[in-house]
C-alpha cells in the first residue's frame, strides 16, 4: 500500500484543528457517499481514502504518530516507533559487543583507532529533528502591515517579522526552529500558518478590497460627496448625478498590500446600495407623485 498523504486528501493545512478536520470530512463524505454515487468507482475509492484520512487525523494520538514518522517512514509509519526500538536495541548490542571486544585495547596506542572505526555511542546515524506546525491568527488590518509579533512554540519564544500582504492559509517556514536532531543531526524546522479573521467591513480578494457603501436617494439622485473608508483612513468620493443602485467605483491603489513589494497595493473597490427613504411625511409623498407625473 502507498503512502497516502491524509491532509491531502481532505484538503485541509498540516496545522489543521480537530474542528477543521471534522468539517473537510463531513463536508466530503456528503460529496462522496456511495448511496450518492452508486456506479462511480472512482467515487468509492475517494470515500474510502477520507474516511482512513479521517480515522487517523481526528484521533490525537494517531495524528501525531503519522505527523511525526509520515515524512520519514513512508506507507510505514504506523509500525515507526518499533522499527526506531529496533534499531536502538541493536546499537546498543553492537555498542557493547565492540566495547568488549576491543576493552584490552583501551589506554593503548589502537585506542584512537578502533574509537573511530567503531564508536562508543549508541549508533552514528544523524537523523533530522522533527517539524513543528504552528497558526497564527491576524486580523485584516494587522496582515496590511508590517509587524512583530513573538510566537510561544514548544515552551520557547521566537520573535518573527510579518510582512505587509500574507494570504490567509499562508504558510511560512523558519529553519531550525524545530525539535532538535539526533546523534548531532540537523534541527526541524517550524511552520506557521496565517489565519486571517473575516473583517466587519472590508472583504478581500487577492489583493483587491470590496466594501459596500450605503448612499442616500437624494445624493444619487442629485450628485454630491460622501465619505468612505479605506485601510488607512476616510477618504472623500464624488458621487456622479444619476448614480444608480450596484454601481461600482474602483479606488486604484486603496486596496491590500502586495506580500514583499513595498509600495505596491491592490485596488478598492466601492459598491453603491441607494437608500429608499422611509416614513415620508405627506408633503415628501406629494412632491415624488409629482415627479412620477412629470413627462
Amino acid at each position: 500500500m502507498a503512502f497516502t498523504d491524509y491532509y491531502k486528501v481532505l484538503g485541509i493545512p498540516k496545522a489543521a484543528s480537530e474542528e477543521d478536520v471534522k468539517k473537510a470530512y463531513r463536508k466530503l463524505a456528503r460529496k462522496l457517499h456511495p448511496d450518492l454515487n452508486p456506479n462511480d468507482k472512482e467515487a468509492n475509492k475517494k470515500f474510502q481514502q477520507i474516511n482512513e484520512a479521517n480515522e487517523v487525523l481526528s484521533d490525537p494520538v494517531k495524528r501525531k504518530k503519522y505527523n511525526r514518522y509520515g515524512d520519514q517512514y513512508g506507507e510505514n509509519w504506523e509500525n515507526a516507533e518499533q522499527f526506531e526500538n529496533t534499531k536502538q536495541t541493536g546499537s546498543e548490542r553492537q555498542r557493547r559487543h565492540t566495547e568488549d571486544s576491543f576493552s584490552d585495547f583501551r589506554g593503548s596506542q589502537y585506542s584512537d583507532f578502533f574509537e573511530q572505526m567503531f564508536g562508543t555511542g549508541t549508533h552514528n546515524t544523524k537523523f533530522r529533528g522533527q517539524d513543528y506546525q504552528a497558526e497564527l491568527h491576524l486580523s485584516l488590518r494587522d496582515a496590511a502591515k508590517t509587524h512583530s509579533q513573538t510566537l510561544t512554540v514548544n515552551e520557547k519564544k521566537i520573535r518573527i517579522t510579518i510582512p505587509a500582504g500574507v494570504e490567509n492559509g499562508q504558510v511560512i517556514r523558519l529553519k531550525n526552529h524545530g525539535a532538535p536532531g539526533s546523534n548531532g543531526g540537523p534541527m526541524g524546522d517550524l511552520f506557521i500558518t496565517f489565519v486571517i479573521e473575516p473583517d466587519p467591513i472590508f472583504k478581500r480578494v487577492g489583493n483587491d478590497l470590496y466594501i459596500n457603501l450605503d448612499l442616500a436617494l437624494y445624493t444619487a439622485v442629485l450628485g454630491g460627496e460622501v465619505m468612505v473608508d479605506t485601510l488607512e483612513s476616510k477618504i472623500k468620493l464624488k458621487i456622479n448625478p444619476g448614480t444608480q443602485n450596484g454601481t461600482r467605483a474602483r479606488l486604484k491603489g486603496k486596496g491590500f498590500p502586495v506580500y514583499k513589494q513595498d509600495g505596491v497595493s491592490g485596488d478598492l473597490f466601492v459598491t453603491y446600495h441607494i437608500l429608499i427613504p422611509l416614513n415620508l411625511n405627506h408633503r415628501q409623498k406629494e412632491l415624488f407623485e409629482e415627479l412620477s407625473n412629470m413627462k
